[in-house]
């Protein structure tokens, strides 16, 4: 079997899972991987056969994303050229993890697509969702990277084809200590927000990593160093907590350590506020934004909140084992494609390209 396996690029998340990932699809055939996006710090140790630019998220400095700068690295001319040049027909199988190239090259193909994604799991109709509703939010998760079929990682199994987080091995095999600090990864933060808000509480060792730094800086009690994987995997190790914001596997992996978490959404990010939502419902504490208002909240997370239990089994090879079972033995051929595929054309151009950004969430 032939499968071609699409990673988005953009944040760590989806490549610090697609490490577990491979070597499994690699026991079922031959694998093709393609990944576009160039927002992430986290080495994938495979050959990569397709590397597309994509349409990439600049994170900012104000707790969002930097619509400047996304927009002055994004064309969707070479978006759409990407899409065209990419033959999934060669392919017995196409399974995207939330990445736009692979997904549109299989719509206007009519080529099967199945979606294995923690997005796959936002969406769905059982999963936790804000108070406030946010239909354009919804929409831009449902076809930014449209697929046929979903299965989806959350922090909790909510439906039939969601499942519990993909650790990685270097996270499961690790031994968790308590170092005596805190680990910090706020990537929508400007380095000197972070500053002037932690160092407001004294007598705690805060181990900030940045996007926005290539130095390490040190101030007080405040250890600012640029992000990379083996650094922040182990601060995160030995931290007695993690305050980062509300994506996915960073929280996951978090709370697999049984490290105490409180996490930041970013804002107007629609996914992060589900997640906000999903983690508050098992009683992690959630704060809006990284503002002076919010330091009692900071204080009282450190002095009297305990690390949740969780346990997320090792699911992996079953759900590859179980997407293969369905698809690589059916020739399923998808149905009203060409107006599905106008549909939701429509739907993204309906809206104006800063507003689709500012609900995507990295």
């Amino acid at each position: 079997m032939k499968i071609l396996y699409a990673i988005q690029g953009t944040g760590n998340g989806h490549v610090s899972r697609a490490l577990e990932i491979i070597p499994i699809l690699m026991k079922k055939g031959s694998v093709d991987i393609l990944i576009s996006g160039i927002q992430s710090d986290v080495d994938l140790p495979f050959p990569v056969k397709y590397k597309f630019k994509g349409l990439s998220f600049i994170f900012g400095k104000k707790g969002g994303i930097d619509l400047i700068s996304t927009y002055k690295k994004s064309s969707i001319v070479n978006l759409y050229a990407e899409i065209k040049s990419l033959p999934v027909e060669e392919y017995d199988l196409v399974i995207s993890d939330f990445e736009p190239v692979s997904s549109w090259a299989c719509r206007m193909n009519n080529k099967l697509c199945i979606g294995l994604s923690h997005q796959s799991a936002v969406i769905n109709k059982n999963a936790p969702k804000p108070k406030i509703k946010d239909p354009l939010g919804n929409a831009v998760l449902k076809y930014y990277a449209p697929v046929d079929f979903s299965y989806g990682f959350h922090f909790e199994k909510y439906d039939t084809n969601i499942f519990t987080p993909v650790i990685r091995d270097q996270i499961r095999t690790s031994n968790p200590k308590n170092a005596g600090h805190y680990t910090v990864y706020l990537p929508a933060y400007g380095d000197e927000k972070i500053l002037k808000i932690l160092s407001k509480i004294k007598n705690v060792n805060w181990q900030v990593f940045s996007k926005h730094n290539k130095k390490t800086i040190i101030q007080d009690n405040i250890k600012i160093q640029p992000i990379s994987n083996e650094g922040f995997v182990k601060s995160m190790i030995n931290a007695i907590g993690v305050l980062c914001g509300a994506g996915f596997e960073t929280p996951a992996e978090a709370l697999y350590l049984k490290k105490k978490l409180l996490v930041i959404p970013m804002k107007g990010q629609y996914e992060q506020q589900c997640n906000a939502a999903a983690l508050k419902k098992m009683d992690v504490p959630v704060i809006k934004s990284l503002k002076k208002k919010h330091l009692p909240k900071i204080e009282n997370w450190i002095n009297n909140e305990q690390a949740i239990s969780v346990e997320f089994k090792d699911q992996t090879e079953e759900i590859i084992d179980k997407i293969l079972t369905t698809y690589s033995t059916k020739k399923i051929r998808r149905k009203n494609t060409l107006g599905h595929h106008i549909d939701s054309l429509k739907k993204l151009k309906e809206n104006s390209f800063e507003k689709i950004i500012s609900k995507l969430s990295l």
